[in-house]
């Protein structure tokens, strides 16, 4: 037995050197470039838009308001109506989690992410359309429309990223989702300056953009290939999937990747897609389901959405005049996108696991730091600047693993039949948990002030031992492997070593 386990693991050595040595081709650089453009890109820009025109949309309400009802709009109501337009992209977006299964079933992955741009189109319609209009419901109804569109893409984009991958960039292609997200905030900053779109006349045309990132990948994605995966497994059509290996892989001979989804669908008893409940109910999967849960709900509590509440306030008080500081917050933006990049080089050389954790115990240090430097603000001139270091090593913390890494996690701890119910579980977490923040966070600050950032402390300690003792390395894994790490915690027998030399004699591939 252990010259068969010596032979598995000479041939599996061999496979992971043999695909390092494989280039990312032009296909699939451009299939994750343009997928992400559609689906990260839009989420990221949604949530920083709407930062910049906030006092033109108050002032078009309480106008429209005026011209219906002949009087001012009350505080309560403009703060009401304000907060309902921001809040409802969560809504959508658990909408569009909740539409992701049946829409992956019929049309795939590719299709999904094409069809998904028909929301982006109506919403960027509805939100650059409204002030015409003299209705603000179409905003909030745009914002409701594109968070259903933000919801889908982050569901099918990260499964369609880790599907078309070779193994050993399989999480630097997925890392393509968080730097865009963040390219996606940055962008919101930047066009959101008065000098470009963030004045009363041009808050409309911020909108208006939507439309850009969508028709840039309707214009180069029904030109790229589906999942091979998808076309294999769940189409049962051979020679689409063998065509789409062979261009994203850039070689004619690709067997040994066709033999390997082989073995990932003999593995799985039922090769169609199983439903909420079915997955729920097995006992093989329920470590995973957990882990991703718990890596989900960290990634929005962990409180990086918080510290934009602190910023501007931080950089008041150390001297910065008003007027300068939509421009020294481009440098948050500057340092997500930075820390991105980084992490999606170093990721296939560290692995997932340690980025992870260290991104969490990064971020309980400095929001500790952030804490203590907050409550001696006025104690001297300098201390302003140690908290608004904080912060940017709070955000650089956060996007070198917690930023991404749980939407590659969530497509390879699950085989090709558990995906798209396991990323419904992690979209649904996900938008919920936003959600929550978003409506606890206010009076959670109103009560504990600055020491409302000791709450992402411990969330984060949390998040960080759970992972240490729980989660396994995935780098450089099969999804095959990678279930069968989580065998002994679920308490499933594994495959015997006789039986899996067979298969892993069969394919020595890059998948």
């Amino acid at each position: 037995m252990n010259k068969v386990l010596d032979l598995n693991d000479h041939k599996r050595r061999e496979s992971v050197k043999n695909s390092k040595e494989q280039p990312i081709t032009g296909c699939l650089f451009t299939a994750a470039i343009f997928g992400v453009l559609g689906s990260s890109f839009i989420y990221g820009y949604s949530l920083s838009v709407v930062n910049a025109p906030v006092l033109y949309i108050k002032a078009f309400y309480n106008k429209t308001w005026i011209e219906r009802y002949g009087e001012p709009i009350r505080a309560e109501t403009s703060t009401l109506l304000w907060s309902v337009t921001v809040s409802i992209f969560s809504i959508g977006g658990l909408l569009g989690t909740l539409l992701v299964p049946s829409i992956l079933r019929r049309l795939g992955r590719k299709g999904t992410l094409l069809l998904n741009n028909i929301f982006a189109v109506i919403a960027a319609l509805l939100l650059s359309l409204g002030e015409t209009a003299k209705s603000f419901e179409m905003l909030i109804i745009g914002r409701i429309i594109v968070g259903v569109d933000c919801g889908i893409g982050l569901s099918a984009l990260p499964m369609y990223l880790g599907e078309i991958s070779p193994r050993h960039i399989r999480g630097s292609i997925g890392q393509f989702n968080s730097i865009f997200i963040c390219m996606g905030v940055f962008t919101g900053q930047v066009l959101g300056l008065p000098e470009l779109l963030g004045q009363e006349s041009r808050w409309n045309f911020l909108f208006s953009f939507l439309v850009v990132p969508s028709l840039l990948q309707l214009g180069a994605l029904p030109f790229l290939p589906e999942s091979p995966r998808y076309l294999l497994i769940e189409k049962k059509d051979e020679a689409a999937a063998e065509k789409a290996f062979q261009r994203f892989l850039g070689k004619t001979d690709v067997s040994k990747e066709l033999e390997e989804v082989y073995v990932e669908a003999r593995a799985q008893k039922n090769q169609h897609t199983v439903s909420l409940v079915q997955l729920l109910k097995n006992p093989a999967v329920r470590w995973q389901i957990i882990t991703i849960i718990i890596t989900m709900a960290s990634y929005q509590l962990c409180g990086l959405n918080a510290i934009w509440y602190y910023t501007n306030r931080i950089l008041r008080e150390a001297g910065f005049e008003e007027n300068i500081l939509p421009y020294i917050t481009l440098s948050t933006g500057a340092i997500e996108i930075l820390s991105a990049i980084v992490s999606g080089l170093v990721i296939e050389r560290i692995g997932r696991r340690p980025l992870l954790i260290f991104g969490f115990s990064a971020m309980a240090l400095f929001f500790s730091l952030l804490t203590v430097f907050l409550n001696f603000q006025d104690s001297a001139s300098w201390m302003p600047y140690l908290s608004y270091i904080c912060i940017l090593a709070v955000i650089a913390s956060f996007c070198s693993g917690p930023g991404g890494i749980p939407f590659i996690l969530t497509g390879e701890l699950f085989e090709q039949s558990y995906r798209p119910s396991a990323f419904m579980i992690a979209g649904t977490v996900n938008w919920l948990s936003n959600f929550m923040l978003g409506l606890l966070f206010p009076f959670m600050q109103e009560a504990m002030g600055t020491f409302v950032f000791m709450v992402f402390v411990v969330i984060c300690i949390l998040a960080s031992v759970y992972l240490f003792c729980v989660l396994p390395e995935t780098k450089n894994k099969t999804f095959v492997d990678i279930s069968k790490s989580f065998a002994k915690i679920n308490r499933i027998p594994v495959l015997a070593p006789e039986d899996e030399s067979q298969d892993v004699a069969k394919m020595e591939s890059s998948f």
